[in-house]
């Protein structure tokens, strides 16, 4: 055993080992910015949502498969679950201190129902804005590409003169293909950084947006 031990040692780590070993310690890092050392409990979390996200982001751009992204149940669902963790860990934090971000000090009396009311819905926003920016977002480019290869498959059957037109779409749906990859890999990241964000005004107790 202490021979098979030593040979593993020198074993080279694959690229998806060192991707996803990259992605930890970025994703690491970013938590601990924005959550202090108090989010590193968090870490596995926003791991998970952050490869999540990336993963369900980048196989739907493969033909034929299912994209979970683009639905809007799903990213509703994601943005409900960051919107309550976020909550109950302001709870846990601060207790019912936690709602005094809805009302801070030095505010003058006549003008306090309004400004109550606008926290509010600067609150309770992030419960569906998370998930409407990552699902139109993905949604969006999906249809846009769809367009393209129909009008792509279209041409092909128009005759010679069309025969042209037909490489020009195939030009830009590689340029939309490389393009949505791009897009897939940030949005994942501007939902992840958001949700960071809201998680550390609830460790900080600041406002929310």
């Amino acid at each position: 055993m202490f021979g098979i031990s030593n040979i593993n040692i020198f074993i080279k780590p694959s690229f998806i080992y060192l991707g996803i070993e990259q992605l930890f310690l970025s994703s690491l890092v970013i938590v601990k910015e924005n959550l202090g050392n108090a989010g590193k409990r968090f870490s596995p979390f926003f791991f998970f949502l952050f490869s999540f996200l990336i993963l369900g982001n980048v196989v739907g751009l493969v033909p034929f498969s299912f994209t979970i992204t683009a639905q809007f149940i799903i990213t509703l669902s994601l943005s409900y679950m960051v919107w309550v963790g976020k909550l109950l860990l302001g709870f846990y934090r601060h207790g019912i201190h936690f709602f005094s971000i809805l009302l801070p000090g030095g505010i003058p009396f006549a003008i306090v129902p309004f400004f109550v009311f606008v926290e509010l819905i600067s609150f309770f926003i992030p419960l569906v804005a998370l998930g409407v920016r990552l699902f139109a977002n993905i949604m969006s480019g999906h249809i846009l590409i769809k367009v393209i290869a129909s009008f792509c498959w279209i041409a092909l059957f128009l005759g010679s003169g069309a025969f042209l037109v037909h490489f020009i779409l195939i030009g830009i749906l590689f340029l939309l293909m490389f393009l949505e990859t791009a897009v897939a890999f940030i949005q994942a990241y501007v939902f992840f950084i958001l949700s960071c964000l809201y998680f550390g005004d609830s460790i900080k107790g600041g406002h929310l947006l």
